[in-house]
């Protein structure tokens, strides 16, 4: 007989069917990469915006333009270039010559799902009209604010190979990324897939399987999972430990983090642990559920120092001797 979990309370698990179905059309375009779509559909259930990171040809764009297909909701992409201007993105106003009023047009970032491709390619105004409507879930134009759509999520690329032509994301932006993903290669089955898939070079159908109000019950659900304690101390412990190593016995740490993560990395850890568990059909959060998304929400978050990048120690590598030293519940 199975044992009950200490962690959970009484109840019955949440179900939400229309996810399987967003899976099973995202995988009719996108072969394999299920940590990748999982990560993007934690986003999505969240309100988190995330930033994919990988090399070319790994499926990034697809997947997020796959997933906005599966959910009947607008959808726009903008390709981030250098010479992007903030209007491009959150739109201007215009003379109309019958009234001789000013009148807004709205631009791509009014709809539920956007897409910023290669978003380390527009420069410093273009990050900061792009912040406003990711932290604010609003935009200005000629001086007037308008709220944007609900639900409204940044899916962003970028690519960490090529600098030519890019710009270095602010830390202040990328930390309004609730998960950051790195995107490997395929495996060799995969690869074949791949490869038998695309031969025909015809495009692949997806359906719409879930709305707008499908998903915001579903973040309302999640925000309602079960979360002990002690998975909250857990949490709280997994961020001081990227602050005060030392007090968590991992001193040999502390040169080589120049920045913690800060409160807002706990709150999107116990978000995206609630989500997780959700995914997996229960209505409570387990150790294992922080511990398998913790390098998503901390890795952007954690800033080396000098000795670490001579050391070639990344935050990859902190975060991970974090999670070593943190103790369990």
């Amino acid at each position: 007989m199975t044992q009950p979990s200490p962690y959970a309370p009484p109840g019955s698990p949440p179900r939400a069917e229309f996810l399987d179905r967003i899976v099973q059309e995202v995988h009719r375009r996108v072969v394999g990469q299920d940590y990748m779509v999982e990560r993007l559909l934690i986003g999505l259930l969240t309100g988190g915006h995330v930033l994919c990171e990988g090399l070319p040809g790994l499926a990034k764009t697809l997947a997020v333009r796959t997933l906005a297909d599966t959910v009947d909701a607008s959808f726009q992409r903008i390709q981030f270039t250098p010479d992007l201007l903030p209007a491009d993105v959150v739109g201007t106003t215009i003379y109309n010559q019958r009234t001789g009023e000013f009148v807004p047009h709205r631009g791509p970032i009014f709809a539920h799902i956007v897409l910023a491709d290669e978003v380390n390619r527009a420069p410093a105004k273009v990050q900061a009209a792009l912040l406003e409507a990711m932290q604010e879930k609003q935009v200005t134009i000629g001086g007037e604010t308008y709220d944007l759509p609900k639900p409204f999520l940044v899916l962003a690329t970028q690519n960490p190979l090529e600098q030519v032509g890019t710009y270095a994301l602010p830390e202040a932006q990328v930390d309004r990324f609730m998960l950051k993903v790195r995107v490997g290669y395929p495996t060799r089955e995969e690869e074949r897939e791949i490869m038998r898939r695309m031969s025909t070079g015809s495009d692949i159908p997806v359906q719409p399987v879930a709305t707008p109000a499908d998903i915001l019950s579903a973040r309302e659900a999640i925000s309602g999972l079960y979360l002990d304690d002690r998975i909250a101390d857990y949490i709280l412990d997994l961020v001081a430990a990227t602050r005060e190593p030392k007090r968590f016995g991992a001193a040999e740490l502390e040169p080589l983090i120049e920045y913690g993560a800060s409160p807002r990395a706990t709150l999107a850890l116990a978000a995206c642990s609630r989500a997780h568990a959700y995914l997996r059909g229960r209505s409570y959060v387990v150790p294992e559920d922080v511990k398998a998304i913790a390098p998503d929400v901390l890795r952007h978050r954690v800033i080396t120092t000098y000795e670490a990048e001579a050391e070639e120690v990344s935050a990859d590598d902190v975060v991970r001797r974090v999670l070593r030293a943190v103790r369990v519940p």
